[in-house]
């Protein structure tokens, strides 16, 4: 939502400055080069990119025109969930774990967190961090430096749309040059004619400029980089996990490793250390 409302300020404060000076606005639309600066501009981004990059691109997309990927209660339930997981392991030994990780997706504990559950990249992560521990292929002091890896992995793997996007809205302004140019062609042949109509074409071309720059750094540059700032916020989600599993896997109590995990979070979406012990409490009283 707030990326409309951002692009209805921009724009109304656009019309409102070309018509405020005596501009109509049916002179800042060309068909022709509306459709060859984004048929350049699609065309350049499937030169440059994977199928799978394509495919992320517009999931991306489509993600941050929703908001933030995570609210502050998707992160209250992974806080619950570990506890409740981590808990078990205490009590009963890293086995009792097994069922739970091993088949994550028919766990009868995951299922009572559905954001958690229908989040299959952070419960395959969540799952792959313990799997090693509880069936002991590996210490725990060896368990941080695998997770990282797979962050790394994950980072590295959301940074690359962004990049795309960043490269085809730094191309934009050439693009829109690309579309003023065959505007001042067709201008060209049309310069014995009548003076009115070639200022028509010449002002028709100038707005491939005009709208080359407005996308670039009114539309695209804009989303790549709220593009980062989605990534973050998946990113902040899966750093929680690991710092949670690592820091319980070396022997820490679950209230202090999930405490470890809550640490970690942006702080519009941290619940405050009074606020996740009473409902870890209430968790257990639920029991």
């Amino acid at each position: 939502m707030i990326i409309f409302i951002g692009l209805i300020v921009m724009c109304g404060g656009i019309v409102w400055g070309f018509t405020h000076g005596g501009g109509k606005l049916g002179d800042l639309f060309h068909i022709g080069e509306i459709v060859t600066i984004l048929s350049v501009a699609v065309g350049s981004m499937i030169i440059m990119s994977p199928l799978k990059v394509l495919i992320q691109a517009i999931k991306l997309t489509m993600g941050i025109l929703k908001g933030a990927p995570f609210k502050k209660s998707d992160f209250e339930d992974v806080l619950k969930v570990m506890y409740e997981l981590f808990v078990l392991g205490r009590r009963n030994g890293m086995i009792a774990l097994e069922e739970h990780v091993m088949n994550p997706t028919a766990s009868s504990l995951f299922k009572k967190y559905p954001s958690f559950h229908s989040n299959h990249a952070a419960l395959d992560f969540f799952c792959d961090g313990l799997r090693p521990i509880v069936d002991g292929r590996i210490k725990p002091d060896q368990l941080a430096p695998l997770m990282e890896k797979s962050l790394a992995t994950v980072e590295h793997e959301k940074h690359t749309v962004p990049l795309v996007v960043s490269k085809v809205a730094d191309a934009l302004p050439g693009i829109g040059i690309v579309a003023a140019v065959l505007g001042i062609v067709l201008t060209m042949g049309a310069i014995s004619g009548d003076v009115s109509l070639v200022g028509e074409k010449i002002g028709a071309a100038l707005t491939g400029t005009l709208l080359g720059v407005f996308l670039c750094y009114g539309i695209v540059g804009p989303i790549a980089t709220n593009m980062e700032f989605y990534n973050h916020g998946e990113m902040n989600y899966l750093n929680c996990i690991k710092e949670a599993v690592v820091a319980f896997a070396n022997g820490l109590p679950p209230l202090v490793a999930v405490e470890v995990g809550r640490r970690v979070l942006d702080e519009d979406m941290r619940p405050s250390a009074a606020e996740l012990e009473t409902m870890l409490k209430t968790l257990g009283a639920q029991k």
